[in-house]
């Protein structure tokens, strides 16, 4: 019922910013919890941020506390994470998902729908 499609990866020094989209489409956009999970090479996946359907919670992983911020636009169908002094370990594949629990869901099983992913690569 989801289609997201991640964009806005890249290389980065450390230190930098970038912010990533994902672009939905469905109709079950404006109902779902939206989060950001990321993977490095021969890791796990690890989750990121989460944001309620609404937009009126977030929770975040303690590593991006303070760094990270998730927003997301319903109008626009379209979900945000927003990094700012990004370091090294930062360093994965994102992946953009949608979950059908209610709050702000953290694993990675809580999550039906996922993006193809971005890649983002710190420099040090």
């Amino acid at each position: 019922q989801v289609q997201l499609a991640e964009s806005g990866g890249g290389l980065v020094q450390a230190g930098g910013s970038l912010r990533l989209s994902c672009a939905a489409s469905g109709r079950t956009f404006s109902s779902a919890a939206m989060g950001w999970f990321r993977q490095a090479p021969g890791k796990e996946r690890e989750f990121v941020a989460a944001i309620n359907w609404s937009g009126g919670s977030t929770f975040y992983t303690d590593s991006v506390k303070g760094r990270f911020t998730i927003t997301r636009d319903n109008a626009k169908n379209t979900a945000y994470l927003q990094m700012n002094n990004l370091k090294p370990e930062d360093t994965a594949v994102y992946y953009c998902a949608a979950s059908g629990y209610r709050g702000t869901p953290y694993s990675p099983r809580q999550y039906k729908y996922w993006g193809q992913g971005t890649q983002v690569t710190v420099s040090a």
